[in-house]
């Protein structure tokens, strides 16, 4: 617990894994509506959501991830050189 008071691990990157799930959960949900709802667009637009949401989510998420882990390496190259 002393290490996310002090800021000595970051808890932001288990909060992006969960916020991941969410992502997922959403875009399948709004996929499903949208291909059998009425005014959804039909099945392939709704399968075009589910697809590309899911890819997109994964993106923004790794990419928000490899800004952490850039941060993790030059802490390692930081505390090496001491």
């Amino acid at each position: 617990m002393k290490d996310v008071f002090f800021f000595d691990s970051m808890l932001t990157p288990k909060i992006i894994t969960f916020v991941y799930w969410l992502m997922l959960l959403g875009s399948l949900i709004s996929g499903l509506a949208s291909m059998f709802s009425q005014y959804g667009g039909g099945f392939l637009a709704g399968l075009a959501i589910i697809v590309f949401g899911a890819i997109g989510s994964r993106i923004w998420c790794e990419l928000l991830i490899v800004l952490f882990k850039i941060h993790e390496n030059l802490l390692k190259i930081a505390n090496k050189s001491e």
